[in-house]
């Protein structure tokens, strides 16, 4: 099977030696030193989890937790990273075991002190977030529970979220913790529904997200609702990529990751719709430089595996990912 893949060669340089060794079979991405702890780092403090009612999605209540570098000073605001889906992001049995990642790259230099908060969708129908929602030791994408709200919130292209997060949680957080208001210090990111997410925060909000990480993005009609008699139709995220061709340039940063074997069902095939994001940010940069357009262009790498619909290829590429966005310039 080929893999198409652009910057590889790259981003397997920076990730490091692999834990388990050669050959790997088709989806399988063995972790990277960068992603395992180790004993002489100095760790970061995990605090979580919270609750959190929101009023902008009225009804909801979700958990987060915040993760506090070790070198963190409240003088020097740290970088910020913010991530969807927080129950999986954080799961220590998980392929993404964000965390740990963040420890091992700030203790070598490689980033700068990084805030991170890690939030779970909403649900709706209950006083607290329910227990049983993302047990730990699940290390598969679909065997993690989901809140009853998730695709209301993650899969709506309306700028409903991105208010939450800016006008909500951020200041939630911030009454404890300093984090850098400079939006290309900052990144959120998601995987599947969480990165279509992550994406129309940035799309709405570019001055408060200047970089998005968005694996095996869900980029698909999941949203979706046809009009009625009495209500007009509701977009899906499928539509995105004619936004991107028909609206000024954001200055967002993005990194988009899938694999040859995800998803295609009746919302869409997902790896053509992330081929579709990433032909639309490139036409969009290149129309733009044909007409000497001034102003920002879309910064965009990418790499396709042979992966299907799971977080275990993006948590393999998240060390060089973060090196990226956050590394020396």
């Amino acid at each position: 099977m080929k893999i198409w893949t652009v910057c590889a060669l790259t981003l397997a340089f920076l990730a490091g030696p692999a834990v388990a060794a050669e050959p790997r079979k088709p989806g399988e991405y063995p972790p990277t030193q960068d992603s395992v702890p180790q004993p002489a780092v100095k760790k970061g403090k995990l605090i979580g989890p919270l609750e959190f009612k929101s009023q902008i999605i009225a009804g909801t209540v979700r958990r987060y937790w915040i993760y506090v570098p070790a070198n963190y000073d409240a003088k020097t605001p740290p970088n910020l990273l913010v991530f969807q889906d927080g129950q999986r992001a954080i799961n220590p049995q998980g392929p993404l075991n964000i965390p740990v990642v963040l420890d091992n790259l700030i203790a070598k230099g490689d980033i700068p002190a990084t805030l991170g908060i890690f939030i779970t969708p909403g649900n709706k129908g209950t006083d607290h977030y329910p227990d049983g929602l993302g047990p730990v030791g699940c290390t598969g994408y679909a065997c993690t529970g989901n809140p009853n709200n998730r695709a209301q919130e993650y899969d709506a292209v309306s700028d409903a979220y991105a208010r939450f997060l800016t006008e909500e949680m951020l200041p939630e957080v911030a009454k404890k913790y300093a984090f850098t208001s400079d939006p290309m210090k900052r990144a959120i990111g998601g995987t599947s529904s969480g990165a279509i997410c992550a994406w129309t925060v940035a799309w709405n909000k570019p001055e408060s997200f200047g970089n998005v990480i968005s694996y095996i993005g869900s980029y698909t009609s999941i949203g979706y609702r046809p009009a009625t008699a009495t209500s007009p139709v509701i977009v899906g995220g499928d539509t995105y990529p004619g936004l991107i061709r028909k609206n000024p340039i954001r200055p967002i940063r993005i990194f988009l990751q899938d694999g040859a074997n995800d998803l295609n069902n009746e919302h869409g095939s997902w790896f053509l719709a992330n081929q579709q994001m990433l032909s639309s940010l490139q036409w969009a940069n290149a129309n733009a430089d044909i007409k000497k357009v001034a102003g920002a262009r879309y910064d965009v790498r990418y790499e396709w595996g042979d992966g299907a619909h799971s977080d275990v290829h993006g948590g393999w590429l998240l060390p060089s990912v973060m090196r990226w966005m956050f590394g020396a310039k």
